[in-house]
């Protein structure tokens, strides 16, 4: 895998104003000398509940307490809710890969991604060095290539983080590679989806869902021996070997009288607190599964905003599954009968809601006009703008929604864009992706011109 040139890193201005507080992040150690040591008889006193204090704790290996935890998780808390705010972008130059789909942390510098133009590659966001990461191939020769409008449109880990799980060079096909290495361990090209994979969720450390444009959903099972040598197989002629393997079981979305020919799973969420997965599927549905040795519907719901359902991700805090649409957030608890939480508009110019994450409480929106939201789903409103940066200021929220704007990114300025553009010089990216990177915290997002027939580029680091 060689790397590829080098691409320049430039550090932009804050896209809003940021209310300065201070912050650590994990792993940082006070700097502030250590106080005597508590005598064993003598009584622990009140717990402090300031950083300092909590840091000078953990720098001395402080135990666990039930004071600690709560105030550990009142600070991380407020951290959810400030961190917004006071994020700054640095572009990322991806050369000319067109549109990127999904994406994944590594680790505190890596960063996998998919691409419309099927590459997979690993991008350093510190050295912007990118190495891209062969595909696997299915059994057999003369078997469709992939089509170059398709695509990586899923990149996920297993719990354990030493599985990776996306498409194939056929996009048809799941791939699965161990970490950190990024060896080949297994293709599922056999008996397995007819159209494109566009979403895939674990269940476990060895059990994947993949979601298809064919209307299935499949359930496959690694087998543990494939990926427990320390050392990747390989032929005589030096190239890695994989296994080929067959889904366990496999389910058909059912079809709806209002939208029969367009049940394609667009995007898939897994409770492991339930043990269940929930899908989305373009005719404007929601359906629940029961994951167990085999899938087994629960139930299917009409969505109250049925256009381009594309995005799903589920809060364990609140067990509920928000799904992204063309101008909505809807929130959906399978439980419930009575939805008690109002959808959030997202009207960025009809472009509608092209990535979701939950984290806590707060609901980050990546939209297709080249904007990220945040969404507080307890106080049911927006993360709002600050009336001024400055750290001594007492001065409250604006009342206006925090949006952070990303960069221009890049554009192949072909003929399309020409004769149907106009030329314009700046056109909006579509966020497709973004993740977060807690310990550290930065965000990673990106994605590309909306329109299908444009061919650029966006990735940005915000920290």
């Amino acid at each position: 895998m060689a790397p590829q040139q080098t691409g320049s890193r430039k550090r932009k201005a804050p896209a809003i104003e940021a209310a300065a507080v201070s912050s650590s992040s994990q792993g940082s150690e006070a700097t502030d000398g250590e106080g005597p040591l508590v005598p064993k008889k003598q009584k622990r006193p009140a717990a402090q509940r300031s950083l300092v204090h909590y840091l000078k704790g953990r720098e001395v290996g402080a135990q666990s307490h039930a004071g600690l935890s709560r105030f550990e998780g009142e600070l991380r808390g407020y951290a959810v809710r400030k961190l917004p705010e006071l994020l700054c972008e640095s572009e990322l130059a991806l050369g000319t890969l067109n549109k990127v789909f999904a994406s994944q942390w590594l680790n505190a510098r890596q960063v996998v991604c998919g691409t419309k133009c099927n590459t997979l590659f690993v991008v350093d966001v510190q050295s912007v060095q990118i190495t891209r990461i062969p595909l696997m191939r299915d059994r057999g020769a003369g078997l469709a290539r992939a089509q170059p409008s398709c695509g990586i449109h899923a990149i996920e880990l297993n719990p354990s983080r030493t599985l990776l799980a996306t498409g194939g060079e056929n996009p048809n096909s799941l791939a699965v590679y161990q970490l950190p290495t990024l060896d080949p361990v297994c293709l599922g090209d056999r008996h397995g989806h007819k159209d494109w994979i566009f979403a895939i969720a674990w269940m476990s450390d060895t059990v994947a869902v993949s979601g298809s444009r064919d209307g299935t959903v499949a359930l496959w099972r690694m087998d543990p021996d494939m990926f427990n040598g320390s050392i990747a197989w390989h032929n005589d002629a030096g190239l890695p070997v994989y296994a080929h393997i067959r889904p366990r079981d496999m389910e058909t979305i059912p079809r709806a009288s209002t939208n029969p020919s367009n049940r394609k799973v667009r995007a898939l969420a897994f409770s492991g607190k339930n043990q269940e997965l929930g899908a989305v599927s373009l005719d404007g549905y929601f359906h629940l599964w029961k994951v167990r040795s085999t899938l087994s519907r629960l139930l299917s719901i009409r969505l109250p905003y049925c256009r381009e359902n594309v995005c799903l991700t589920y809060c364990d805090e609140l067990s509920l599954y928000a799904v992204g649409s063309q101008s909505h957030v809807s929130f959906l608890d399978p439980r419930q009968r009575q939805q008690n939480i109002r959808p959030l508009c997202s009207r960025e110019g009809g472009t509608g809601v092209r990535s979701l994450s939950f984290y806590q409480y707060i609901i980050t929106v990546g939209t297709g006009h080249g904007s990220l939201l945040f969404y507080d789903i307890r106080a049911q409103k927006f993360l709002e703008e600050r009336a001024s940066a400055s750290p001594d200021s007492s001065l409250g929220p604006t009342g206006s929604k925090l949006k952070l704007t990303c960069g221009r990114g890049w554009l192949n300025h072909d003929d399309l864009w020409v004769n149907y553009f106009g030329g314009m010089d700046e056109f909006p990216n579509a966020l497709y992706t973004h993740c977060y990177n807690w310990p550290e915290m930065k965000l990673f997002v990106a994605g590309g011109p909306l329109p299908s027939g444009l061919h650029g580029n966006y990735a940005g680091l915000w920290s």
